[in-house]
C-alpha cells in the first residue's frame, strides 16, 4: 500500500519527489522519506507527514539529479524512523549506526511484502550484513548489494529473482549516478517519460501529474532501467519494445487531487456523487452487452451464473448486486471475499462469469482471486473498476469503467455508489440477454438510473439533520446497524464507514437476526441505526424496531417518506426525499456516509487518513 516515486533528470528532482509523495500519501502515512544522489547517497526520513518531510529537506538543502522517495504503510516493523524507507545498504560488516565514515552504496524503496525475508535475512547475516530495521525491505537492499558487481541493473534482476512475495521497487546506487532501476511483481508500478531525457517511476500515474502525461504501465515481472535520455524494460530475460509496453497519454491532472473548498477529501467525494453517477452513466443510451466490451454478447450467452470477487466496500457492493442479479436477471450469484476465496477448496463452473470489483484495480487480494479463478478454468471475466489503465482492467476480458474520478479519502464513498451503478447496468444487460427483461423494462430501469444524480442531490440536503445525529454518536463507543434484504449490505457499509474513520465499534446485522443473539448488546448506550425503505419487508422491520425499543434501545431510522415512521421518544427518524425501489441502496448509503463523516469530525479524528489504514490495498 506504500507509495513510490523516483526520478532521473537534468534538474534537481527533490521537489518532484516530494510533490509525488504528497499525491500518494493516501496510500500510507506511517512514515516517509527521500534519498538522492549528490556526490554519494543522501537521505531524509520522517515519521511525520510529507509536509514535514518537505520542511526537513528544505532545511537540510537536500538536492540531487536522481532520487527515490517513499510514503509507508507499515507491515513489518513499527512506524519509527529506522524502519522508514529509503533503506540503505552500507556493505558487508558495516553497522548503519557506525557508518558515518563509509557512505551507503545501495538505496531502495519498496511496496509489497517479501514472504521469504527471514530466510534471506539469515543468509545475509552470515555474510556479515548488519540490519538496522525490522522491515522485510532492508533484506532487498542488502541482497542487491551482495550481488552488485558494477552493474545495478544486473544486481537488481538477480536479487528480484530470489524474492518470494509481492514487490514494486526503485533502487539507486552510489557508484552509478543518473540511474534508477525498478521492478514489479504483485504491486503496481508505472514509468513516466518526461522532457529533456527525464524518466520517472511511481506507484500511480497521478503522482506524476504536471510532470509528464506519457506513461508506460509495467507488467508482472518487468524490470526497468532508467537513465538520462534512455530506458529499457526486460521481462524473463527478454528485452521489450514499445509494441509490448506502449507509451500511453494519461491525463492525470493535478487538479483532481485538490481539496478545493471542502474540509476533507471524504466530504468532497460524498458531494461529488451526483456528478460521479452522471458521468458513469454518460453515453449509455440503451442497455446493450457491448457496454462491457466487444465480446460481451458472446460471453453473456455462454454463462449461466455469476461469481463476484471483492474486498471491503467493494465486497458490499457485490452483496447488493447479488439481490439484483438473482431477482431481476434471474442469474444465480455467489459473492466471495477475495482474500478468502483462493485459500479454500471451491467447485469451479466453466460457465461462470467471474466479476471483480475494485476502486483502484490494483487490490492484491482481488487480483490474486481473479488469477486463481482463471486457473480453475473460469475464463469469462469482467471487472467493475474506477481506473481504466489498472491491472484489473488489463487482466479481465470485459470491463465497465466507472467514472467516479480520483478518490483520495481512504473511506470509499463515490466509488461505492458508482460501482452499484455499473453493477445494475450489468444486471440489466444480463437480463436482456437471458430474456428475463424486455426492452421496455430495460428502458424503464435505465430511466430510473438517469434520475439518480438528482435523487442523490436531494439526499445530500439532509446533511444538517445528520450532523445532529453525529453529535450524539460521537459520545458513544458502540453502534448497531440494521437492514433487511437488499439493504442489509447497506447497513454493513454504514457500519464499516463508522468504524474506519471515527473508531467507534460498529456492527451490522440483518434485522431479523436481532433475536438470535445481537439483542443482548442493546442498551440505551448503544445507538441502533435502521435502514428502513418502504419495501415488502417494512412491516417486519417495524417489528424488529419494537424489539429494540422494548429493551431501552435508541433508534436512528432512515425512513422513506411514505413508511409512516415518525420521530418520538427513543426514535429519531430522518425522512428520505423519495422511495426509489430496487435502486434505493444507492440513495440510502449516502446518509450513512454523512453520519460517519460528521461523527469523525465531532471526535476530531483524521478523516482522510484514518489510523492503520491506507487507500490502495496492494499487499495481501
Amino acid at each position: 500500500m506504500c507509495g513510490i516515486v523516483s526520478a532521473v533528470a537534468q534538474q534537481n528532482v527533490v521537489s518532484i519527489l516530494i510533490q509525488g509523495l504528497q499525491r500518494l500519501e493516501y496510500r500510507g502515512y506511517d512514515s516517509c522519506g527521500v534519498a538522492v544522489w549528490n556526490d554519494g547517497l543522501q537521505r531524509a526520513r520522517s515519521t511525520a507527514r510529507v509536509a514535514e518531510l518537505d520542511e526537513q529537506v528544505q532545511r537540510d538543502r537536500l538536492q540531487g539529479y536522481s532520487g527515490i522517495a517513499h510514503t509507508r504503510w507499515a507491515t513489518h516493523g513499527a512506524p519509527v524512523v529506522h524502519n522508514a524507507h529509503p533503506h540503505f545498504s552500507y556493505g558487508s560488516g558495516v553497522d548503519a549506526d557506525d557508518s558515518t565514515g563509509k557512505p551507503g552504496r545501495i538505496a531502495l524503496v519498496h511496496n509489497g511484502i517479501i514472504e521469504n525475508y527471514e530466510t534471506l535475512r539469515s543468509q545475509l547475516q552470515k555474510k556479515g550484513y548488519v540490519f538496522s530495521s525490522q522491515t522485510d525491505t532492508e533484506v532487498i537492499a542488502h541482497l542487491i548489494d551482495s550481488l552488485y558487481n558494477g552493474d545495478l541493473f544486473d544486481a537488481v534482476k538477480a536479487a528480484l529473482a530470489q524474492l518470494h512475495g509481492a514487490y514494486a521497487v526503485a533502487v539507486i546506487c552510489r557508484d552509478e549516478p543518473h540511474r534508477v532501476v525498478g521492478g514489479r511483481a504483485g504491486s503496481p508500478l508505472v514509468m513516466g517519460i518526461g522532457a529533456d531525457g527525464a524518466h520517472y517511476l511511481a506507484s500511480d500515474a497521478m503522482a506524476l501529474a504536471g510532470v509528464t502525461d506519457q506513461i508506460v504501465y509495467l507488467e508482472e515481472g518487468d524490470v526497468v532501467d532508467l537513465q538520462l535520455g534512455k530506458y529499457w524494460i526486460e521481462n524473463a530475460g527478454q528485452r521489450l519494445g514499445t509494441a509490448q509496453r506502449p507509451v500511453k497519454t494519461v491525463l492525470a491532472h493535478s487538479g483532481a487531487a485538490e481539496l478545493g473548498p471542502y474540509r476533507h477529501y471524504m466530504q468532497k467525494e460524498i458531494f461529488e456523487q451526483p456528478r460521479a453517477l452522471a458521468d458513469t452513466l454518460e453515453g449509455v443510451a440503451t442497455v446493450v452487452p457491448e457496454l462491457f466490451g466487444d465480446d460481451a454478447l458472446h460471453v453473456f450467452q455462454n454463462i449461466d451464473r455469476v461469481l463476484i470477487l471483492a474486498c471491503g466496500t467493494s465486497y458490499y457492493s457485490g452483496c447488493v448486486a447479488k439481490y439484483w442479479l438473482e431477482a431481476i436477471a434471474g442469474m444465480p450469484c455467489d459473492v466471495e471475499i477475495a482474500s478468502e476465496y483462493r485459500y479454500r477448496t471451491s467447485v469451479p463452473h466453466s460457465k461462470t462469469l467471474v466479476v471483480t470489483i475494485s476502486q483502484s484495480g490494483e487490490t492484491a487480494d482481488t487480483l490474486a482471486a481473479l488469477r486463481h479463478a482463471k486457473t480453475l478454468g473460469m475464463v469469462h471475466t469482467l471487472t467493475i473498476c474506477n481506473v481504466a489503465t489498472s491491472a484489473m482492467v488489463r487482466e479481465c476480458k470485459l470491463s465497465y469503467v466507472t467514472r467516479a474520478g480520483v478518490e483520495i479519502g481512504v473511506a470509499s464513498t463515490k466509488a461505492f455508489t458508482t460501482q452499484l451503478a455499473g453493477l445494475f447496468l450489468l444486471t440489466l444487460a444480463l437480463g436482456g440477454v437471458k430474456g428475463t427483461l424486455s426492452d421496455q423494462q430495460q428502458a424503464a430501469y435505465l430511466g430510473q438510473m438517469r434520475h439518480l444524480p438528482l435523487a442523490v442531490q436531494a439526499v445530500l440536503a439532509l446533511e444538517p439533520q445528520l450532523m445532529q445525529w453525529a453529535e450524539s454518536f460521537s459520545k458513544k463507543d458502540n453502534a448497531l446497524f440494521l437492514g433487511r434484504g437488499i439493504h442489509y449490505p447497506v447497513a454493513l457499509e454504514g457500519a464499516l464507514k463508522l468504524k474506519e474513520i471515527s473508531y467507534i465499534h460498529a456492527e451490522a446485522y440483518p434485522a431479523g437476526e436481532l433475536k438470535h443473539g445481537p439483542l443482548a448488546l442493546v442498551t440505551a448506550a448503544m445507538p441502533v441505526v435502521v435502514v428502513a425503505p418502504n419495501d415488502e419487508l417494512i412491516d417486519k422491520l417495524k417489528s424488529n424496531m419494537q424489539e429494540v425499543r422494548a429493551r431501552g434501545g435508541e433508534l436512528y431510522v432512515l425512513a422513506d417518506a411514505d413508511s409512516n415512521i415518525q420521530s418520538e421518544e427513543g426514535i429519531h427518524a430522518i425522512r428520505m426525499p423519495e422511495h426509489y425501489g430496487v435502486l434505493s441502496p444507492i440513495l440510502h448509503v449516502v446518509p450513512l456516509q454523512l453520519l460517519a463523516y460528521h461523527t469523525a469530525c465531532a471526535k476530531g479524528t483524521d478523516v482522510d487518513k484514518p489510523r492503520n489504514l491506507a487507500k490502495s490495498v496492494t499487499v495481501e
